[in-house]
């Protein structure tokens, strides 16, 4: 399985991106913003490829654990082997002061409330049993991590 996430819009604080799996479209994103060298918890990942497994451990996972029941949540979707982070996970999150260089997800994002998606938890249950069933039955997921470069034309 495939999942993309194309960064579309870097701004001082925060990226935005959208989110496909399988090549259709699944919901919004926002992260840290873009730096070419890493700060610790204001830094989002490199563009690249990486798997996506389940985290079992850990505070996001218990917390989840307790949010969605054992029947629903199987462990965070854990991006790996990204190079200088670690434990990068894509969860629920409206703005980047809820992530240290995690994925946040999200149905709405506003252009009148720049760095806020919202619907974040109505995102995560859409594509977290896709994601996390395709790892359960043994599938390789992997995240592809791509920038989109948009010429003047596009912003106006």
């Amino acid at each position: 399985m495939n999942v993309d996430l194309v960064w579309y819009n870097s701004q001082e604080d925060f990226s935005d991106g959208l989110l496909f799996v399988n090549g259709e479209f699944m919901c919004h994103t926002i992260g840290d913003e873009k730096r070419a060298e890493k700060v610790i918890g204001e830094t989002r990942i490199p563009l690249g490829r990486y798997k996506i497994e389940l985290r079992v451990e850990g505070g996001f996972h218990q917390k989840y654990l307790n949010k969605f029941g054992s029947n629903f949540h199987k462990g965070m979707l854990w991006v790996k082997d990204v190079p200088n982070f670690e434990y990068i996970l894509i969860h629920i999150g409206n703005t980047d002061e809820d992530t240290d260089g995690c994925i946040l997800v999200g149905m709405s994002n506003n252009a009148d409330e720049q760095g806020f998606i919202g619907q974040s938890t109505d995102a995560y249950t859409k594509i977290y049993p896709i994601i996390r069933d395709a790892i359960l039955k043994g599938d390789e997921v992997y995240l592809n991590v791509i920038e989109y470069q948009c010429r003047e034309v596009c912003l106006k």
